[in-house]
């Protein structure tokens, strides 16, 4: 059995705070995704916080302003 959602994925919905898949999906504005797993989707806003520090860092770097 996959663990694929149905029709393209899983979504985490920044209105609702929860996984959404098929059917059950708000508007795109509201989703991160898609994901391969209801667990990704779940991880979606540590992945972005963890994603967003990366690249702070690398601007610091390419201005000069890294400690």
């Amino acid at each position: 059995m996959s663990d694929s959602g149905p029709d393209g994925g899983y979504f985490w919905c920044l209105r609702h705070q929860r996984v959404e898949s098929g059917a059950d999906l708000c508007a795109a504005k509201y989703r991160l995704g898609p994901y391969n797993s209801k667990a990704e989707a779940e991880q979606a806003l540590q992945r972005v916080s963890e994603r967003n520090e990366e690249w702070k860092a690398e601007d610091a770097r390419w201005t000069g302003e890294e400690s």
